[in-house]
């Protein structure tokens, strides 16, 4: 019955099709120019955090750069911070219209490796990260270390430990763990250094904590707003301030307990319909042009760029670099995420 009934709609199809071919050939005999389909340009669709894709981020700077070389239109798609992507395109799975995914970092590269969704990069330009990096299916593009950021004239009383952040009046904002690659750094640097002592530490700062937000912009902007004394950012951030404002009252506290780092990476997802521009755009990632604009991003490119680094990038260095293996990360994080969760929500 259900064909039967088809059958009228499809007639008329076909011959609305013939109608069309009919009239472009007409058009053609009139004309005299063949009619060519114009073929459009390739579409390569990035998705990455808000702040990166922003106008005064770094993103507008690399799509300039990468279509100049590319012949194609580069896409990029926002999408919260780096938690939020990876459930996005986890939930979307093969059918996902994303190409390259670009702002996750070590301590989610495990998770997004088991899923199966990402394929092997075959990249092979060297990076000068301060840590050895080797990874199959993911490039590194910039890395800084986690960091609480001030404003040097309203904080003199600057703490050297989290113990001291604990123990002050100081008030603060972090991000989510579970939706922010920040939030989630400062998990993993609590636990990396207190171990089964962190929960205490988190207790000690719950007093400290003002709020907990989705993400980083949301954070910073509180910061720099005033409502709060100290932001979970970037031993980078500072430069930001110093070049783009000059602005030298902001700075990073460094405490001598170490600093946890962050290396964002970048992947292709195994099931892009531009996998050759896909692999052009993560070969770029290596190139001059990608790593002399993306200190915009107010991180350290992970190839040093051959006319050095902005004024500002150099300072704030701590003495010790704590880093997790993605392996590692991915077992100490559920643990401490319910440390984290148990004392703050209470």
């Amino acid at each position: 019955m259900e064909y039967l009934q088809a059958r009228p709609i499809l007639s008329q199809l076909e011959e609305d099709m013939k109608t069309s071919i009919l009239a472009l050939g007409f058009v053609s005999v009139l004309t005299g120019f063949p009619c060519v389909a114009v073929a459009k340009t390739p579409v390569l669709t990035v998705l990455t955090y808000d702040g990166f894709s922003e106008e005064w981020g770094a993103g507008p700077s690399v799509e300039k750069a990468f279509e100049a070389s590319c012949s194609c239109d580069l896409k990029f798609v926002a999408s919260g911070d780096a938690a939020t992507m990876l459930a996005r395109v986890q939930m979307e799975g093969k059918s996902s219209d994303i190409d390259v995914v670009f702002g996750l970092d070590t301590n989610l590269t495990e998770a997004a490796t088991a899923s199966g969704l990402f394929a092997p990069h075959g990249q092979k330009w060297k990076n000068t990260l301060p840590v050895s990096f080797s990874d199959s299916y993911f490039v590194p593009y910039d890395w800084s270390w986690f960091a609480f950021v001030y404003n040097k004239n309203k904080l003199s009383d600057v703490p050297k430990t989290f113990e001291e952040l604990a123990a002050s009046d100081i008030k603060v904002v972090i991000e989510d763990p579970r939706s922010s690659t920040p939030g989630l750094g400062l998990l993993l640097w609590i636990k990396t250094i207190y171990g089964d002592k962190a929960k205490e530490i988190w207790t000690g700062l719950a007093d400290n904590i003002v709020t907990v937000t989705p993400g980083w912009s949301e954070a910073y902007g509180m910061f720099t707003e005033g409502e709060v004394d100290m932001v979970l950012s970037y031993t980078t951030s500072p430069a930001y301030h110093l070049i783009a404002e000059n602005d030298d009252t902001k700075a990073a506290a460094v405490f001598d307990e170490g600093h946890y780092m962050q290396i964002e990476v970048a992947g292709k997802l195994a099931a892009t319909d531009q996998p050759e521009l896909a692999d052009q755009f993560l070969a770029f990632i290596g190139s001059e042009d990608f790593q002399s604009v993306i200190t915009k991003n107010w991180m350290y490119p992970s190839v040093t760029p051959s006319a050095g680094l902005p004024e500002g990038f150099d300072r704030s260095h701590p003495a010790k670099s704590l880093l997790l293996s993605p392996t590692d990360a991915a077992a100490m994080r559920d643990e401490a995420l319910a440390e984290w969760q148990a004392v703050l929500s209470k």
